[in-house]
């Protein structure tokens, strides 16, 4: 695993940075620190490569996800944030999943597998163009998400889906709206504010 961990307060948020398609490590870094000033930030690469970007899991096409590598690199990338909850000492039970585009994507498919172990996340511009998904009762995870009125990426009716994953499995969804696919300062602010009121 390639990733950086920057120690916080003892008893804050970890928030584990996960970036989008042609990002790295160090892409959310500074959106890390703006949502939360006292956070541990776990900030960690993808490790596919997709015509000499990186993401985290494979794709069929444009809009159609390699579910079965979707499945198995989901799995792995849990055990490795358990795994730097161990190293760096930090409690599984305080991290907030940190998702752009397809660093979203993938912390959606933890939150649907690992529903007692990820309970919070923001997802920036997520879609999920999956069918058959996991029941789990996610009554207890609290999601915050962001949307473009005119993403040229993810369509209305793609975030409407996404949004419909968590409602329908009972999570507490807070959504936000900005004008496209681009990551703004506004959703930035209003996903600070919506962390700052689940503590």
């Amino acid at each position: 695993m390639k990733a950086i961990y920057q120690a916080g307060q003892p008893e804050a948020p970890v928030l584990v940075l996960l970036h989008g398609t042609g990002g790295d490590e160090h892409s959310l870094l500074e959106v890390g620190r703006a949502i939360s000033s006292e956070a541990s930030l776990l900030s960690i690469r993808g490790e596919v490569m997709e015509n000499g970007m990186r993401r985290y899991f494979k794709r069929l096409a444009e809009g159609i996800y390699d579910e079965a590598d979707l499945a198995q690199r989901g799995d792995i990338l849990a055990a490795e944030i358990q795994e730097a909850a161990d190293t760096y000492g930090f409690s599984i039970e305080n991290v907030v999943l940190v998702g752009y585009s397809n660093g979203a994507n993938i912390a959606i498919r933890l939150l649907l597998t690992h529903p007692t172990v990820f309970t919070k996340a923001i997802l920036y511009h997520s879609m999920y163009p999956v069918k058959y998904l996991p029941t789990p009762d996610l009554s207890k995870t609290h999601v915050f998400m962001s949307f473009g009125t005119h993403d040229p990426i993810v369509s209305a009716e793609d975030a409407a889906y996404v949004r419909s994953i968590f409602s329908d499995r009972q999570a507490e969804v807070t959504d936000s709206w900005t004008p496209s696919h681009q990551l703004t300062y506004q959703e930035v602010e209003a996903s600070k504010t919506w962390l700052a009121e689940q503590l």
